[in-house]
């Protein structure tokens, strides 16, 4: 099995991958944060990866199968999750704040904050008493889970 242990942006695969076939791995948020794993591409070539921890692939991340001659482009799936609307700073500040301190995802967006749609965000929100809508789209949190405790 192909082991792959670097990620290349969008922009520099090398100019050793000219001629290389290109191909599209769909992940989601939960696949796209896990360094070590089995994938299979689109087109159904299986490989491995084997990232440095805290790696999170992002979409255009670009891994190189050298012994196949193949450039396989991160593609983001759609999640499913909830949208929020703030109306004010001080609301987008308050928001965040209740969300990370929490220690949910979110992710920040141009006009929105973007949570997944899981038991614990929606109880979270419903005892906000935040107006959210349900949704499907490409999501990425402003900061990766990372070992976090209180003592």
């Amino acid at each position: 099995m192909i082991i792959i242990d670097r990620v290349w942006r969008e922009d520099e695969p090398g100019p050793a991958a000219a001629g290389f076939v290109e191909d599209t791995i769909t992940l989601d948020w939960e696949a796209r944060q896990k360094g070590h794993a089995r994938r299979r591409t689109d087109q159904g070539i299986e490989f491995a990866t084997s990232l440095p921890q805290g790696t999170m692939l992002r979409e255009g991340d670009r891994l190189r199968l050298d012994p196949l001659r193949r450039i396989v482009t991160v593609r983001e799936a759609q999640d499913e999750v909830y949208v929020i609307r703030p109306r004010t700073a001080r609301e987008w500040a308050w928001l965040a704040y209740q969300i990370g301190n929490r220690h949910q995802p979110l992710m920040i967006a141009e006009e929105e904050l973007i949570c997944p749609r899981t038991p614990d965000v929606e109880q979270l929100l419903q005892q906000l008493g935040v107006a959210l809508t349900a949704a499907q789209r490409p999501f990425t949190p402003a900061i990766a889970r990372v070992g976090h405790h209180h003592e």
